[in-house]
């Protein structure tokens, strides 16, 4: 066996859950599990999340997965349908949609609301990709009552992860005074859902009827001013490896496609069973380190397809065949985001199945 592998542990996603439940306890809990539940494996994922209200997922495939799956409480497409047979399936099958445009809009009033049908109805509060402006949301909001729907008002922020960007004061304002106008206005019954995984822990008053996790349920930091351990969050995926050579190098010798590092003295390294084809990005920072044996050991040259270089110079007991860990307690996935210029969400999210992947309560 090559020894590389994800370990997804369902007991930290439950955890994590809970975190999300005691941010926003008298919220409603949409978890988001799109984009197979953020690279962890939605369907393995389920039992993990039994306790939310609902789930939120990207489109209706990613719905009829979980649905097969054995999942039977609600289900929300954030993205909404895009066609009118996809608008049918779901009013058929009690899966609720986000409606965002005027086409989506008509597929909704074509169709008798059955009771208790409800649509997300998106309003743009500055993130300016998908929702009816402030302007159009009453009309909009009358029409959808009059043809039997419930509605949830809802948006999402631009700069939830930054508590002081001017942007979110705007959302806030226009979100609340449009939701309060549309209770006096169109229906008092009329839910709100504003919070994101960064807004659940930044703004405890306003988490409304509805708070959308997604990040913050993996274990990752939502914000930009806690650690996931100051949030206490434990780490769902835990990408391992091992050490499948070992060499010693010369003062001069360089290492790796490129000759990126060169041994500026003698040098013992370590090959790592694992690459970008596994899903370890392949453009890394000079900070970047692995933890073997206990011990940092910093990554140096080019990560390769299928391995990658360590330098264990400083480092004792470490032998062939120790295992190696990627990301998970030590370092972490926002660490390892940092080193690449990106964000948590995109590494868990491109993580491949070459692996082994293991799956533990």
């Amino acid at each position: 066996m090559r020894q590389t592998s994800i370990t997804i542990d369902l007991a930290a996603l439950t955890h994590n859950l809970q975190r999300v439940k005691d941010y926003a306890p008298t919220a409603k809990v949409l978890a988001m599990v799109k984009a197979n539940a953020y690279g962890h494996g939605a369907v393995n994922c389920l039992p993990a999340v039994a306790q939310a209200d609902a789930l939120g997922v990207a489109c209706l495939q990613e719905a009829i997965e979980l649905q097969q799956a054995g999942w039977q409480k609600l289900m929300v497409v954030i993205e909404g349908a895009f066609s009118l047979a996809e608008w049918q399936y779901c009013i058929a099958h009690q899966i609720e949609c986000v409606v965002h445009h005027q086409r989506q809009l008509d597929w909704a009033l074509q169709q008798p609301a059955k009771a208790g049908a409800t649509v997300w109805l998106k309003l743009n509060t500055g993130m300016n990709r998908l929702g009816f402006t402030s302007g159009e949301i009453k009309k909009i909001a009358q029409q959808l009552t009059e043809s039997g729907y419930e509605i949830v008002l809802t948006t999402h922020f631009a700069n939830a992860d930054a508590i002081d960007h001017p942007n979110n004061q705007q959302q806030f304002e226009l979100f609340d005074s449009t939701l309060q106008m549309l209770r006096d206005q169109v229906n008092p019954a009329i839910k709100g859902s504003l919070c994101n995984s960064a807004g659940i822990v930044n703004w405890s008053d306003r988490h409304y009827d509805w708070v959308r996790p997604g990040i913050i349920l993996y274990g990752a930091t939502p914000v930009n001013h806690a650690t996931a351990k100051q949030l206490n969050l434990q780490p769902v995926m835990h990408f391992n490896a091992s050490i499948m050579a070992i060499h010693t190098l010369k003062a001069g010798d360089s290492v790796g496609y490129g000759s990126r590092w060169t041994a500026q003295a003698p040098a013992r390294i370590g090959i790592v069973s694992v690459g970008y084809a596994d899903g370890y990005p392949r453009v890394i920072s000079d900070d970047a380190y692995i933890v073997v044996a206990g011990q940092q050991a910093p990554i140096i040259g080019r990560v390769a397809m299928d391995m990658l270089m360590v330098d264990l110079t400083h480092t004792t007991e470490v032998n062939l065949d120790c295992p190696v860990q990627l990301w998970g307690n030590a370092p972490s996935i926002d660490e390892v985001g940092s080193w690449n210029d990106t964000i948590s969400y995109e590494l868990l999210s491109v993580v491949t199945r070459r692996p082994t992947w293991i799956y533990q309560s």
